[in-house]
C-alpha cells in the first residue's frame, strides 16, 4: 500500500483519504447465465485492483493509473455522461456517476488482475472504486446494492451489457468459499471449495488471447436468450426445465434454440455442481466443468482454438475437468487436477500451444479469496 500512497501524493499533492481493494474472479460453473436470473458459482482470486481516492474542491474528477505512468485524465463532475471519457476511465468514473457522487475526486488505480484474461479485471476495478466511495462518503450501501451500482456503471456508462455475477463475487466473496449466487434476488450461499487437503488444485491457463467484449458478440448472444424467453412466453429461461425446453424446440429458430439451450442446461449444471461439492464428489464436479466447456464451445459458440486446445490437452493428461471461463473469444481456461499432475499438464499444454503456433500460455493457481475491502 505504501507504493500507491507515495504515487498518489506525487500526483495529487496529498495522501489519499481511502484505499480499497477488490479481486478478480474465477467462475467454476455458470457461464453466461447471470443476466438470465440464473445461478452461478464463482470465487474471488487473490489478484486485486486497488483504488486510492480523495476529495478535491474544484468539482473535477481526476483519474490516473499505476499502469499508465501516472497520466492524469480529467473530466468535470457536471459533464459525467454515459460513454464519455477515455475507454479505460469509463469504468471508475462510471461508478462515480452510478453512485450519484457530485464531489470532485482524485482517483489512482493499481490494477493487478490480468487484463483480457477472463478474470474480470473490469469488475475488480469497478468494485474497488465502489467500495472506496461507499466508505469515503459513508453511503451505507449494502453489498448487494453496491454490486448493482457497479453493474449499472458497466451496463450504462461503459455500454457493456454484462450480468451481475462479476461485481457480486468481487464484493461479496469470502475466503475459502465459492459463492453460489442467485442472480434473480442476489441471495448467496457460501459453498466450501477446500481442495488442497484432498490433493487437488485449480490451474488457471491464460491463453494470452486478449478478448474485448464490447464488440457485439456478447450482446448478440444475450439477445438470443432474451428472444427465447419472449417467444416461449416465460419470465426467464430459469423458469423452464431442460425437458420442457427441448419439447418446445420447434417454436424457436435454430440459433435462438441452441444458444438458449446452453443457458437452460448451464443453470442445471450449477445446481448439480453444488450438490457434488457438498458431497465431496470432485470427479462428478470435474465432469460437470467439462460439460460446461462443451456447451460453451458447441452451443453458445464463444470458445476459440486456444481455449479448446488448453481444455482438451488438460483432460488428455489427467485433469478431472477443464473449461474456458469468462466471456469467451480468448482469455483463460481452468483445470481441476490432482496436484501431482499439474506440472505434467502445464508442460503438455505448452507443447500443444507451440505445435499449433499459438502464443505461449501463462499459468497460475488460486484458492478462494476474500472480496472487496477497505485497507485504511
Amino acid at each position: 500500500m505504501s507504493v500507491i500512497n507515495s504515487k498518489f501524493q506525487e500526483l495529487f499533492g496529498a495522501a489519499p483519504e481511502v484505499v480499497a481493494v477488490a479481486p478478480g474472479r474465477v467462475n467454476l460453473v455458470g457461464e453466461h447465465v447471470d443476466f438470465l436470473d440464473g445461478f452461478v458459482l464463482p470465487f474471488a482470486i487473490k489478484d486485486v485492483t486497488t483504488a486510492a481516492i480523495s476529495r478535491n474542491s474544484d468539482s473535477v474528477i481526476r483519474v490516473a493509473s499505476m499502469q499508465r505512468d501516472g497520466e492524469i485524465f480529467e473530466i468535470p463532475v457536471a459533464e459525467l455522461e454515459p460513454l464519455t471519457g477515455e475507454p479505460w476511465t469509463r469504468y471508475p468514473i462510471g461508478v462515480v456517476w452510478s453512485l450519484g457522487i457530485k464531489s470532485g475526486l482524485n482517483i489512482l488505480i493499481d490494477g493487478q488482475v490480468p487484463l483480457g484474461a477472463g478474470l474480470s479485471s473490469s469488475a475488480a476495478l469497478e468494485s474497488s472504486v465502489a467500495t472506496a466511495l461507499n466508505h469515503l462518503f459513508d453511503l451505507k450501501i449494502t453489498k448487494p446494492n453496491l454490486s448493482l451500482a457497479a453493474q449499472k456503471a458497466e451496463n450504462v456508462y461503459v455500454g457493456m451489457p454484462c450480468g451481475i455475477m462479476d461485481q457480486s463475487v468481487s464484493i461479496m466473496a469470502n475466503e475459502g468459499f465459492a459463492l453460489l449466487l442467485d442472480c434473480r434476488d442476489l441471495s448467496t450461499q457460501d459453498i466450501e471449495f477446500d481442495i488442497e487437503p484432498v490433493g487437488l488444485e485449480l490451474l488457471v491457463i491464460d491463453t494470452q488471447v486478449h478478448h474485448a467484449l464490447v464488440d457485439g458478440g456478447y450482446a448478440e448472444r444475450r439477445a438470443s436468450c432474451e428472444k427465447a424467453v419472449s417467444v416461449l412466453g416465460i419470465t426467464s429461461l430459469r423458469d423452464i426445465s431442460v425437458e420442457d425446453f427441448v419439447a418446445r424446440k420447434s417454436e424457436l429458430d435454430p440459433v435462438t434454440y441452441i444458444r438458449a439451450f446452453h443457458a437452460v442446461t448451464e443453470m442445471r449444471r450449477v445446481l448439480d455442481g453444488v450438490a457434488a461439492l457438498k458431497a465431496n464428489d470432485f470427479e462428478t464436479f470435474g465432469k460437470i466443468v467439462t460439460e460446461c466447456h462443451q456447451s460453451l464451445r458447441d452451443n453458445y459458440t464463444v470458445s476459440c482454438p486456444e481455449l479448446d486446445v488448453a481444455a482438451d490437452t488438460a483432460l488428455k493428461y489427467g485433469s478431472l475437468g477443464s473449461r474456458m471461463i469468462g466471456g469467451g473469444y480468448g482469455g483463460s481456461a481452468i483445470s481441476l487436477n490432482k496436484k501431482s499432475d499439474t506440472e505434467k499438464i502445464k508442460v503438455e499444454i505448452r507443447k500443444a500451444f507451440e505445435a499449433n503456433g499459438f502464443i505461449a500460455p501463462r499459468f497460475f493457481t488460486s484458492l478462494p479469496s476474500a472480496g472487496a475491502r477497505v485497507l485504511n
